[in-house]
Order: structure tokens, then sequence, then C-alpha cells
């Protein structure tokens, strides 16, 4: 990712498709409970914040690239566990 505005609209997309599959799968799956499907959408809403505020607010003494590099395998990573969650809402 070259600019961080770019880095903060794909985090946005991510996190703003998550919460529909965690809706989609609300709505037309086996009907989970609902206070597990509102734990995943504001896990998903928290992770958006603290990424987005993370990109803005870089922290000295490591090197951008560095930084950015590890902020994106975070990122993924906690992607994967989110999906992981909407799997087993069912």
């Amino acid at each position: 990712m070259a600019k961080r505005k770019e880095l903060k609209n794909v985090i946005n997309n991510i996190c703003t498709d998550l919460a529909a599959e965690v809706v989609a799968v609300s709505l037309y799956e086996s009907k989970p409970a609902e206070e597990n499907v509102l734990a995943v959408i504001n896990t998903i809403l928290k992770m958006r914040k603290n990424y987005i505020s993370r990109i803005s607010h870089v922290e000295p003494g490591i090197p951008a690239k560095k930084y950015f590099a590890n902020l994106i395998e975070n990122f993924n990573n906690d992607t994967l566990e989110v999906v992981d969650h909407i799997n087993n809402l069912n």
C-alpha cells in the first residue's frame, strides 16, 4: 500500500464486507443467537477503529515500512479470526 488513504479505504471495505456477511448469516442461516451476532459486529467495529487509528498515528522509532507491514499482517490475522467467528455463528 503506497498511501495511507488507500490503506484506510481497504480496511473500511473489508470491515464493511465482514459486517454485511454477519448480517446475511444472521438472516438467512440457522438464526444464531442475537448476542453472538452483536458480539461479532462489535468486534468488527472495534477492529476497524483500532487499525484506522494506528494508520493515522505511527509509532515513533519504528521504520515506516516495517510498521505498516506488521500492521497489515496483524489486520489479516484478525480478519481471519473474525471469519472463523462468522463461520461458527451457525
